[in-house]
C-alpha cells in the first residue's frame, strides 16, 4: 500500500482533490472540470493531507501541503491553516462585476438623458385628454327618459351636476340627485309608478331641485362615484350645511310612491332648520348690505352737495379773479396807451411872422403835411410859407407840391419830441 501510494503522481492527487470536494459525484467533477456550472463546487469535507494519508502512505504527508494550496489556488480554492478549503472569488464574477463599474457611468447618462427627453416631450406633446360635455349628457339623458317613459315626471334641471349645486345653494333649496341605470331590473317600475305620481311631482317640485343623470354617461359616471351608490333606483338628498352642500339623505332602492314622499318629508322636516339659518344669515346680509348701501349713497350725496358748493365757491372766486385781472388789463393797456401815445406825441412851437406862437401835438406816425395844413388854417398864416428848425436851420418838407405830393412823417423826419419850428413869409 505504501509503495501505491509512493506511486500517485501530483496529477493523480489533484484529480482525487477534485472528485472528493464534489462529494465523490462523478458528473458534477467532470462539468466543473469542463467549465459547464457556473456556481461554484461545494466546500470539501477532508483536508489533502487526510486524502493523502488515505491514498495508502504516510511519508510524503509532510510536503504535501504546499502542494494542495497551490493546486487549490489554481483550482479556485485556498488552503486555511485549519487544513480547510474556502471558495475564492470566481474570475468570471470580477470580470462581471469590473465590467458593471465600467459601465455604470454610462448607463446612469443614458438613464437621466433619457428620462429628461421622455419629460419634455411630454409637455410638448401631452397625454390627450378626453372631452366631457357635462350639459349634453344630461339633456339627452332628459330625451332618452322622456322618449321611453313619457313626460309624466318632477321636472329635470336642465344643466350640470355643478349648476345644480349652484342653483340650489344661490335659491336655499335641497337638491335631489337621481342616479339612472337602465340596465338594473327596478328601473322601468320606478320611473313608471313611482317618479310619475303626481303628488310625488307636485311636493319635489315645490320644495326642491330635481336633477338626473344616467351612470352610463361621463356625467353621470363622476357623480356616481362622488356619492358612491350601493344599488339602483338612487336618490340622494343635498342641503346646505354649514356653508357647502352636503348629502343629508340616501334613498337605494326600489319604492312606492308614497314611501317615497314620507321620506322625502322626514328628511326635509328634519334638515329644514340648516336652510332656515342659512335663509336669516342670507336676509341679515342682504339687509347689512342694503343699510351699507343706503349709507354709501348718503354719503355720496352729501359728498356731491358738497362738491357743489365748493365747485360754486370756486367758480365765485374764480369769476372775481377773473374780473379783476381783467380790470387790472385795461388799466395795464391804457397806460400802455397812453404811454405810446405819449412817446408817438411830437410837441411843436411854432411862430409865424406876427410874433404869434402856436403849439400843438402830433403823432410821429403823422404825416408833416398835418403840419402845413394846421398852420396854414390859422388867421396869422401868410399866403406862401416855409417850416424851419431853429438849430440846425433846416428847411422842414411839409408842404405836399408836385414833386412831393406826400410828405414824410415826424418820425421818418427825425423831429426831436420838442421842437421849435419858425413859419417864414414867402412873399414878404
Amino acid at each position: 500500500m505504501a509503495d501505491d501510494s509512493q506511486q500517485l503522481t501530483q496529477e493523480h492527487t489533484e484529480k482525487i482533490v477534485q472528485f472528493q470536494n464534489h462529494s465523490w459525484d462523478l458528473e458534477a467533477a467532470v462539468q466543473d472540470h469542463l467549465a459547464l456550472r457556473e456556481s461554484p463546487p461545494p466546500t470539501p469535507r477532508a483536508s489533502p493531507q487526510e486524502l493523502v494519508d488515505r491514498g495508502g502512505g504516510e511519508g510524503d504527508g509532510g510536503g504535501g501541503g504546499g502542494d494542495y494550496e497551490e493546486l487549490g489556488n489554481s483550482h479556485g480554492y485556498v488552503n486555511t491553516n485549519r487544513g480547510t478549503l474556502l471558495p475564492a472569488w470566481p474570475q468570471s464574477n470580477l470580470l462581471s462585476w469590473g465590467y458593471y463599474l465600467f459601465t455604470l457611468p454610462f448607463r446612469l447618462t443614458f438613464s437621466s438623458l433619457s428620462s429628461l427627453f421622455l419629460f419634455v416631450y411630454r409637455i410638448v406633446y401631452p397625454y390627450p385628454r378626453r372631452l366631457t360635455d357635462p350639459l349634453g349628457d344630461v339633456l339627452r339623458f332628459i330625451g332618452e327618459y322622456e322618449s321611453d317613459y313619457g313626460q309624466q315626471h318632477p321636472s329635470f334641471f336642465q344643466g350640470s351636476y355643478s349648476q345644480a349645486l349652484s342653483h340650489a345653494k344661490s335659491e336655499l333649496k335641497f337638491l335631489l340627485v337621481y342616479l339612472h341605470c337602465a340596465d338594473h331590473q327596478d328601473t322601468p317600475i320606478f320611473c313608471r309608478s313611482t317618479l310619475s305620481d303626481p303628488n310625488l311631482m307636485e311636493y319635489v317640485n315645490s320644495n326642491m331641485v330635481f336633477w338626473g343623470c344616467s351612470v352610463t354617461t361621463a356625467e353621470g359616471y363622476r357623480v356616481s362615484q362622488a356619492l358612491r351608490e350601493n344599488a339602483y333606483p338612487f336618490l340622494a338628498l343635498i342641503v346646505l350645511r354649514d356653508g357647502r352642500m352636503t348629502v343629508v339623505g340616501r334613498l337605494e332602492g326600489p319604492s312606492s310612491p308614497d314611501q317615497l314622499t314620507t321620506q322625502l318629508q322626514a328628511l326635509v322636516r328634519d334638515n329644514e332648520a340648516h336652510l332656515v339659518v342659512a335663509r336669516a344669515e342670507r336676509q341679515e346680509r342682504e339687509l347689512t348690505a342694503a343699510l351699507r348701501l343706503q349709507q354709501d349713497e348718503d354719503y355720496q350725496e352729501s359728498l356731491r352737495a358738497d362738491q357743489e358748493k365748493e365747485r360754486k365757491r370756486q367758480q365765485e372766486r374764480e369769476e372775481v379773479e377773473r374780473k379783476e385781472l381783467e380790470e387790472k388789463q385795461k388799466e395795464e393797456d391804457q397806460q400802455r396807451q397812453k404811454d405810446d401815445i405819449r412817446r408817438l406825441k411830437v410837441e411843436m412851437v411854432d411862430r409865424v411872422p406876427q410874433g404869434t406862437r402856436l403849439e400843438r401835438r402830433f403823432l410821429k406816425i403823422e404825416s408833416l403835411s398835418s403840419l402845413y395844413y394846421y398852420i396854414f388854417c390859422h388867421p396869422d398864416s401868410p399866403d406862401r410859407f416855409q417850416v424851419t428848425t431853429n438849430f440846425p436851420r433846416q428847411v422842414v418838407p411839409c408842404e405836399p407840391t408836385g414833386s412831393n405830393p406826400q410828405p414824410p412823417t415826424f418820425e421818418e423826419f427825425r423831429l426831436p419830441p420838442r421842437s421849435m419850428l419858425f413859419v417864414s413869409d414867402l412873399d414878404a
